[in-house]
């Protein structure tokens, strides 16, 4: 699933290509879009800017006219120049925006709606999102002030859970919530009773620098989509990028123990973590047994 960082570039990319510019077309594979369209069309509005929340993309059309879009697990919004193939075929398009130099292609988008600016503040989601941790306005107190509450409300809820929560802190998915937390060295199934100040903040400050290492922007006033692989570790190399996630029965990289995977919360996603970095410390509780791990011997990195 795209996270923060994806949504971010997205938007940076399309607000630099189609931001300011007059909508010479318009095609939606939606039929709620093109209702819309007929009724207000797009073409002849501007395009007054484009921003990410949290997961979310919004493109803001004059005329008081907003599209909203989730990616979900398989959407992505791809740029092209006025006549250039598309990398996917036309059945995956969901929205296309042209203006006179770029189109701007929404494939396999399974969330897209359009508001005004009152009926988005009454959306039952962006509004009531949690603090973006790659807005200007994020500061580690704010998401320990969020983390915090939220576990006196919910004290039994497990950390990892809560980090997914886009109610809580948005921008963040399973990724970085694995990341995060071996960072951390904080056992991804505690419960946020046995959360100290003291990880909440390690926890908010590495998140934040890691999402913002995620979408640095080396082109200049270039258009760029970028189709790197999100990394959280120093290397370079493409199979050391990430510390645990996806690495079950692989060797930890700081220790050398298995690391370990197991289904988390409701939606049952899947958790990774290293047994001997991130050890059960939650106030004497036991923890959920886990099944046998192979170690499939890899090389390690430094941290």
């Amino acid at each position: 699933m795209p996270e923060g960082d994806t949504i971010y570039r997205a938007a940076r990319a399309l607000q630099k290509a189609i931001g300011g510019k007059v909508v010479t077309g318009f095609d939606t594979g939606l039929a709620k879009l093109a209702r819309v369209n007929d009724d207000a069309p797009l073409v002849g509005r501007t395009v007054e800017k484009v921003e990410s929340r949290g997961k979310w993309c919004l493109i803001f059309f004059s005329g008081d006219l907003i599209l909203v879009t989730h990616m979900l697990m398989s959407g992505s919004w791809h740029l092209y120049r006025t006549g250039e193939k598309w990398w996917m075929g036309r059945d995956r398009m969901r929205v296309v925006i042209r203006t006179a130099e770029w189109e701007a292609v929404g494939f396999n988008i399974p969330v897209a709606e359009f508001h005004t600016a009152r009926s988005l503040e009454r959306s039952s989601q962006v509004p009531k999102l949690g603090p973006d941790v790659l807005s200007d306005e994020f500061t580690m107190e704010s998401g320990v002030v969020r983390l915090g509450a939220y576990g006196r409300e919910n004290p039994d809820a497990e950390i990892a859970v809560v980090l997914l929560n886009q109610r809580v802190l948005a921008g963040l998915g399973n990724v970085y919530k694995s990341e995060v937390a071996f960072a951390a060295g904080v056992n991804p199934f505690r419960a946020m009773r046995t959360i100290t100040q003291r990880e909440m903040e390690m926890m908010v400050e590495v998140l934040q620098r890691y999402m913002k290492a995620n979408v640095v922007d080396g082109a200049g006033d270039g258009i760029v989509t970028y189709s790197g692989n999100r990394r959280t570790t120093h290397s370079s190399n493409r199979e050391e990028r990430l510390w645990v996630y996806g690495r079950q029965g692989q060797e930890c990289r700081r220790c050398g123990t298995a690391v370990m995977m197991r289904k988390q919360g409701v939606q049952a996603r899947s958790t990774y973590w290293c047994p001997e970095c991130q050890p059960w410390v939650g106030m004497g509780e036991t923890a959920a047994p886990v099944g046998r791990v192979t170690v499939v011997r890899r090389g390690k990195i430094g941290c």
